[in-house]
């Protein structure tokens, strides 16, 4: 499992490792980390280290310090380096020493001079040092030349710690940022890593150890591996049947959207429940494609045994429905229609786990705002609205985040493909997740696991070429075998 820890979490770790070690060792270790992963992209990108040429855009502070000191091991390799300061008076002095005692050049960072521009168009690798963890707000204005500079260029760019401008510790994208290839980030992830849309700016992320004494009860942020999700699949034993299997029930579906519920009943056919149960007005549709399906006309309260609801997808404006499922006393899922049909009040007096699952256009409506704001602070979204409905919530998106109301770690997840982004696949991530409640797993597991299934499942479906939600529920099978390693 990832984990992403706070700046005040790491800064704290750093003092104390600080410490315990000799002067400056902390330091060395992140630049030998950089100093390494520079030297494999331009084996890349240049076809070797010596005579490659790098520049690195050094600011005033530690990740100023790591640039120039990675950038004196590059030029001991033989390597052409110049660090443009954007600060000179306050660059790190031992950095500046180590990078002139190997050979390497130092001049003005100076985005408006031409030579600065030259150099970064004349480069191989451009390393961002400008701005470390605790920086706020995007670039300052003399730094976006070089930003643009380095963009415009064929050079490779490699972030230190994080990208320049971004916020570390939410994610957000205030200003001109830098755009990385690759980011090495030392010691621990960043939430900003992470979560979009700072997260598009990360390019590949490496992680350095560093040896930070990072306490696990602190972490901000969870990305599931494939080992944990493997771990929280529902595998049947020999003696269970479909009951002890979890028998998911779908209330989705009108004659407007038939199928939405089609594709919901897929996903919870492939989400590892022992039986489906489908509730609403499409249930020929519904028998028509899957037999298999349970189907009554009674409405939730009448339609038999289930561990676990899901409701909203392609309801319309059926909330009696939406009302019935929320008085059940076992796990319910709150997808689309669901979602605005629901009441607020029902959904926070429920005992039963509940997971709402909204995409960013019905977060923000949720919470009363514009869904600009909703997509440029994804994590504080997820947090308030988690807190304000005392439910779990999947908020959708290229990374989507599950937090809990009782608060601890937000998980993350970046399994999927932009592909994902057709009509239906979010009907499909209910049923799926409906199924794994059913089988017994807390909501933020299920839906957890429900995204990264989902997500392995739109890669799969698509490989690089539309897909349609169908093709992402057949799908499902094969990306649970990959996870399983069957």
């Amino acid at each position: 499992m990832r984990t992403a820890y706070s700046v005040e979490t790491v800064r704290n770790a750093e003092r104390e490792l600080m410490a315990r070690l000799p002067e400056g060792a902390l330091m060395q270790r992140a630049a030998a980390g950089l100093a390494a992963a520079c030297a494999q992209v331009l084996a890349r990108v240049a076809g070797r280290v010596y005579g490659s040429r790098v520049v690195l855009l050094v600011g005033s502070g530690d990740n100023g310090g790591d640039a120039l000191y990675a950038g004196a091991r590059l030029a001991r390799r033989g390597a052409g380096v110049t660090a443009l300061l954007l600060a000179p008076e306050r660059a790190h002095a031992g950095g500046l020493a180590a990078l002139r005692r190997a050979g390497g050049r130092v001049a003005d960072g100076d985005g408006a001079s031409g030579a600065a521009g030259e150099s970064i168009a004349r480069a191989d690798l451009v390393v961002d040092g400008i701005v470390g963890i605790g920086g706020k707000g995007g670039l300052r204005e003399s730094a976006v030349p070089l930003a643009d500079a380095a963009a415009r260029s064929r050079a490779a760019v490699v972030a230190v710690d994080l990208p320049s401008g971004v916020d570390a510790d939410t994610g957000q994208v205030r200003g001109d940022v830098v755009r990385a290839d690759l980011t090495v980030t030392f010691g621990t992830h960043k939430p900003g890593l992470l979560i979009d849309p700072a997260r598009e700016y990360a390019g590949a992320v490496r992680l350095v150890d560093i040896g930070l004494p990072l306490p696990a009860e602190a972490a901000e942020l969870e990305a599931l591996q494939h080992a944990d999700v493997a771990c929280l699949l529902p595998v049947p034993a020999a003696e269970s049947d479909k009951y002890r299997r979890g028998v998911v029930g779908i209330a989705a579906g009108s004659a407007r959207y038939p199928g939405a519920a089609v594709l919901a009943v897929a996903g919870a056919l492939r989400g590892g429940a022992g039986a489906v149960r489908y509730v609403g007005p499409a249930g020929d549709a519904v028998i028509a494609r899957f037999p298999e399906t349970l189907v009554s006309d009674q409405g939730p309260e009448r339609a038999g045994r289930v561990q676990a609801w899901v409701v909203g997808p392609g309801a319309g404006d059926d909330a009696a429905t939406v009302a019935q499922v929320l008085a059940a006393k076992v796990p319910v899922l709150i997808d689309a229609d669901g979602l605005r049909l629901a009441d607020a009040d029902a959904v926070r007096a429920r005992t039963a786990p509940t997971l709402m699952t909204p995409h960013a256009g019905e977060a923000a409506a949720l919470l009363g705002v514009a869904r600009e704001e909703v997509e440029g602070a994804r994590l504080a979204s997820v947090r308030e609205l988690a807190a304000r409905y005392g439910a779990t919530v999947l908020l959708k998106g290229s990374t989507t985040l599950v937090a809990s109301a009782k608060g601890g770690p937000v998980r993350v997840n970046a399994t999927g493909t932009s592909w994902l982004a057709t009509a239906g696949s979010g009907d499909v991530l209910s049923g799926l997740a409906g199924s794994l409640l059913a089988a017994g797993l807390s909501a933020v597991d299920a839906g957890s696991a429900a995204a990264y299934l989902h997500g392995l499942a739109g890669r799969f479906a698509a490989q690089g070429a539309p897909a349609g939600a169908h093709d992402v529920a057949a799908a499902i099978p094969r990306a649970w075998r990959d996870v399983r390693g069957d």
